[in-house]
């Protein structure tokens, strides 16, 4: 069985972040990265599957710079068994059919018989490329999963909204992305990391992967034109007196706001 893990490098959690000179996007030199916190439960179930099948490979596939290798080899250290890098200027600025696109063109070439993905990246929130990336090679998907298991198709427990639970069942190939804490995951072990060393990163680029023109800023349909911190406000007034005076100070001011 091979499995097909898609993961994103995101700013750390801790980092501090400063909109850039253009108000495009954050100031990304100088902070730390990480692999996308849903990315590493999806990288976790891809685990746990290989963990219980022997001959199960798993291969980690991410878009990005150089700075990428690191989440990759952080991959490799946790137990998977090969990566995939699209470096490539090119895809830069890509929405989330782009990567979408760019994803898919890796899947078609490693025909895995399912892929994990995140439920949605901690930089964007749009939860939109796993879907694409499903529609795009033509297979069965699910998202928000909370659970799974194997046994001749895949089955998955998935959130819905206001915290329902529903099962459903898969026929390989097959995507699913995943929820934050469906599982414990695990860290790279030091036996792990230096045989991270050895395992291959296959570098692709744009070109390699037929898609020149397709993807990235302009090919894109979705642009942010703008990203600034929001305005400080002028603070709270605070009003004195009884319950009563209050509330008629703060009926008050709600009628002169307009909102009543």
């Amino acid at each position: 069985m091979k499995i097909m893990v898609c993961i994103k490098q995101v700013p750390h959690q801790d980092a501090r972040l400063d909109v850039n000179g253009a108000g495009t996007w954050i100031q990304e030199e100088n902070i730390k990265f990480e692999i996308n916190p849903y990315d590493q439960n999806a990288l976790e179930a891809a685990l746990q599957l290989k963990d219980k099948e022997a001959g199960t490979e798993v291969v980690v596939v991410s878009i990005g710079p150089e700075r990428v290798t690191q989440s990759l080899r952080t991959a490799l250290g946790m137990g998977a068994d090969r990566a995939v890098h699209v470096k490539d200027g090119a895809a830069d600025g890509s929405d989330s059919l782009g990567t979408a696109k760019i994803l898919a063109a890796v899947a078609k070439a490693e025909s895995p018989d399912l892929i994990f993905a995140g439920f949605m990246s901690d930089d964007g929130n749009l939860a939109a490329t796993g879907p694409m990336l499903a529609t795009l090679l033509g297979i069965p998907h699910t998202t928000t999963a909370v659970s799974f298991q194997k046994n001749g198709a895949i089955q998955v427990e998935r959130e819905l909204e206001g915290g329902a639970l529903e099962v459903v069942e898969l026929n390989t190939p097959c995507l699913v992305t995943t929820q934050t804490g469906m599982n414990q995951v695990r860290y790279a072990s030091l036996k792990g990391i230096m045989a991270a060393k050895k395992k291959p990163i296959d570098v692709k680029t744009v070109a390699d992967l037929g898609l020149a023109g397709q993807v990235g800023a302009d090919a894109a349909k979705i642009k942010i034109e703008k990203l600034y911190t929001p305005p400080k406000g002028q603070g709270a007034e605070i009003l004195s007196g009884s319950v009563d005076e209050v509330v008629g100070k703060l009926v008050g001011k709600i009628k002169e706001l307009g909102l009543l």
